[in-house]
């Protein structure tokens, strides 16, 4: 359980894991089109290898998966109708510029507290501009299938590098996988969820 329950256990000592609970549907602001290919085939991998499900659309959004790339914080403001899905956005810019964030990810949540929608936005700095685009849209894609805790990946990529080619890495997958287990709750607030993900995992504890 000590490997398992920090991927869950927020800065506040609580503990919460929420997986999709409707299909998801994406859509790419910002990005040239061999690049939105890359980040859609990353997302289709990492949904399948959860055994979930992606859809056309979405009842209630249209896209419930929306990514948003740009070079400054602002430019954030004067996408058309952003404000109407994100009410703090004018606080939420100032508050990444201030602290020279590179991106940022917010979940929205159904009445059973499954995700039913995330935004992620992503402003390329030096830093991002650094990574493959394979690497990034893996890592971005792994990093909205579940709600890990805040420090999850802080110090440590969810990915591994194989022959210079970016693979999520095994206990991750197998954490993703167990998460999305039909016999698992979509969300869990008690530790004793990481034994049962554990024990799913072949054994990892």
């Amino acid at each position: 359980m000590e490997d398992v329950a920090p991927y869950f256990t927020r800065s506040d000592g609580t503990y919460l894991c929420a997986r999709w609970g409707r299909p998801i549907v994406p859509v790419i602001f910002g990005l040239e089109e061999p690049s939105l290919a890359v980040f859609k085939g990353a997302i289709e991998a990492v949904v399948a290898l959860a055994g979930h499900r992606m859809a056309e659309t979405d009842p209630e959004l249209g896209a419930n998966l929306m990514m948003f790339f740009c070079r400054d914080w602002a430019e954030l403001l004067e996408v058309p109708h952003l404000d109407k899905l994100v009410p703090e956005l004018s606080d939420l810019v100032e508050r990444l510029r201030s602290v020279e964030a590179n991106q940022y990810r917010i979940f929205r949540f159904d009445d059973a507290d499954a995700i039913r929608a995330a935004f992620v936005f992503l402003r390329m700095d030096v830093h991002l501009e650094a990574v493959s685009a394979d690497t990034l849209a893996l890592s971005q894609a792994v990093q909205t299938i579940l709600l890990w805790s805040d420090r999850a990946f802080t110090e440590t990529s969810p990915l591994a590098l194989i022959d210079g080619a970016a693979v999520i890495r095994p206990e991750v997958a197998q954490l993703i996988r167990a998460a999305y287990d039909p016999v698992m709750p979509a969300v869990a607030r008690d530790a004793s969820h990481a034994l049962r993900l554990g024990a799913r995992m072949g054994g990892v504890q």
